[in-house]
């Protein structure tokens, strides 16, 4: 673990019990220490009265402490948030930077925010009230994940092709048929794959097991005779590159994307984690209820899950509206 010097005590024991004990990524660990240093930044400027252009991002808050934690209100985090979306920006060098950041980058901030008073008050329990308990997130404008169609997957799959074809035709009938993460890709080994299914990690280092159809076995029992031949630098791997190491997510990247491209779809628009939207779609439409769909993508919370249901609602609603039926004039029968 970084030791993350440039931090009071306080924080970086909230550091340590989410990566140790929660088993949270390092990116999320990264992103607590960026949002809630320059939350404590900002509340030592309030405290200090310094005027609100003041280089926030050199204020030494290795000082605070429990008590100062303990004396912030409701209000002052009200100021941090309107500061967040009035005053912020990203270049305080250019006066003609735009000011403010957006709704889900402030979100982003008030939900560290409100893990960090969740750890101080209900697991340390080291303060008694909890400012941010009750505090809203901003509102952030709704927008449904974008997905391919059946016939749009179809055609994917075809335009594989390639000295990497067999390899890459897996890859994408994983990601369609098993709505896998990229990094949980390529993170699988030889020994995670199973008669039918995989085990992945997922994040948090949780692990599951991710059931597959028989044209996906089949795409992985192809590929294994080809994998068989390859030596790897780390030869636990499944997927393995040109140059004799793991695949990279990066490497899956470009990959969809050229495939993306031979099939003729704006690789713009989609991605490897737009296959793993599809995938969750299909389940949907073919009759997989929420729950079992929130475990097979290893989502925590249902409500990730829960945006594939309006999208499976928006479908029938097509449906609906394609029927002949639907475009009959309507007609009062006649009285009998």
């Amino acid at each position: 673990m970084r030791t993350y010097s440039d931090c009071p005590t306080i924080l970086r024991d909230f550091l340590a019990y989410h990566e140790n004990i929660k088993g949270q990524s390092p990116r999320t660990i990264s992103e607590y220490h960026l949002d809630l240093r320059m939350f404590l930044r900002f509340m030592l400027l309030m405290r200090r009265d310094m005027p609100i252009n003041a280089r926030l991002d050199e204020i030494d808050i290795k000082s605070i402490d429990l008590a100062f934690i303990a004396g912030i209100t409701a209000s002052d985090i009200f100021e941090f948030l309107s500061y967040l979306a009035n005053e912020r920006t990203q270049d305080p060098d250019n006066p003609a930077a735009e000011h403010g950041i957006s709704p889900s980058a402030r979100a982003r901030k008030l939900s560290a925010i409100k893990s960090f008073y969740k750890y101080l008050t209900v697991r340390t329990k080291k303060l008694d009230e909890n400012p941010v308990a009750e505090m809203e997130y901003p509102r952030l404008r709704s927008s449904l994940p974008k997905y391919l169609t059946y016939e749009q997957s179809a055609a994917l799959l075809k335009a594989v092709s390639g000295p990497n074809q067999r390899r890459d035709y897996a890859i994408l009938m994983l990601f369609l048929n098993c709505g896998i993460r990229r990094s949980e890709l390529v993170g699988l080994n030889l020994t995670d794959v199973y008669e039918d299914r995989i085990r992945v990690l997922g994040k948090g280092n949780k692990e599951r097991f991710v059931y597959f159809g028989t044209p996906c076995r089949k795409a992985i029992d192809a590929y294994l005779v080809e994998r068989k031949e390859k030596v790897l630098t780390d030869d636990r791997a499944l997927f393995g590159s040109r140059n004799g190491n793991r695949l990279t997510v990066t490497a899956v990247h470009r990959l969809v994307k050229k495939h993306l491209l031979a099939a003729g779809l704006d690789a713009t628009q989609y991605s490897a984690h737009k296959l793993r939207h599809t995938a969750a779609t299909m389940m949907l439409s073919g009759g997989v209820d929420v729950k079992t769909v929130q475990e097979v993508l290893g989502h925590e919370n249902l409500n990730t899950t829960q945006i594939y249901t309006h999208i499976e609602s928006t479908e029938l609603k097509l449906a609906a509206s394609a029927n002949p039926i639907s475009r009959l004039d309507f007609a009062e029968g006649e009285d009998s």
